[in-house]
């Protein structure tokens, strides 16, 4: 069976991200094999762990393009929004956890980041609600 260009395009996302979060799981081995408390920084962890969730939350989405009674351009779009922030999400962990700046983002904020998080939050839910509604159209 050929996937619809959509679904195509989100499980090779989530082949990336799942790639992604198995090179971090060394940079996670290399922090803790080189420090002395034997810990990655709590963002390299948070990182880790991230990129494996959203690999496989990246397939739900494929999953529910796969089946949805909207367009593939509207099913792609919905998608991309969502792996954008998650894509977003994960090289912001990574990079305090490597620049090893901060235990918590959000004590001394850079400029933009609640800005940045409620896009996210808008473009993660809206993304997801726009492919769960094209599934239940054309499922149910």
């Amino acid at each position: 069976m050929q996937l619809e260009f959509d679904t195509t395009v989100i499980v090779l996302a989530a082949g990336l991200l799942l790639l992604w979060a198995l090179g971090l799981g060394v940079l996670k081995y290399h922090q803790m094999s080189t420090s002395a408390d034997g810990a990655a920084h709590r963002y390299v962890d948070i990182a880790h762990r991230a990129a494996l969730m959203y690999s496989f939350a990246a397939l739900v989405l494929a999953v529910l393009a796969q089946f949805s009674a909207w367009s593939v351009p509207v099913d792609l779009t919905a998608a991309s929004v969502v792996l954008l922030f998650f894509v977003a999400a994960i090289a912001g962990y990574t990079v305090h956890g490597v620049r090893r700046d901060t235990e918590n983002q959000f004590v001394h904020p850079v400029p933009g980041t609640h800005v940045f998080m409620l896009l996210l939050i808008i473009g993660e839910i809206g993304g997801t609600a726009v492919l769960v509604a094209g599934f239940v159209a054309e499922q149910f």
